[in-house]
């Protein structure tokens, strides 16, 4: 099963990204299907453009360099999750800004 403080971190990096780029709503939701967890967070910021989306789960790689951050937090979802055999993804959100999808196994 999936350590706590791993889960706790995947998620305190995912809200603390939307919270940053959000104007002013964060929505989060989550479910299970097919024996996985889904869970979105979406924010209703400037979003970020398609071809940026890979680059920005990189290490060090920051979306803004006017913006406060280490680069790190995404990437450091994104190896988590590869590791518990998830994905991160990052889509347009339905708030108009970005979403972030995070898929794990159900069992983690």
């Amino acid at each position: 099963h999936g350590d706590a403080q791993d889960l706790q971190e995947m998620l305190g990096n995912l809200l603390d990204n939307a919270c940053k780029w959000a104007a002013k709503r964060v929505d989060v939701s989550a479910g299970t299907e097919d024996g996985k967890l889904h869970l979105f967070i979406d924010d209703d910021g400037t979003g970020l453009a398609a071809e940026q989306r890979d680059a920005v789960i990189q290490r060090g790689v920051r979306a803004d360099e006017q913006v406060p951050g280490s680069g790190l937090g995404l990437a450091i979802v994104d190896d988590l999750a590869r590791l518990y055999g998830g994905e991160l993804t990052l889509a347009d959100s339905p708030l108009g800004g970005l979403r972030s999808a995070l898929t794990l196994p159900a069992a983690v």
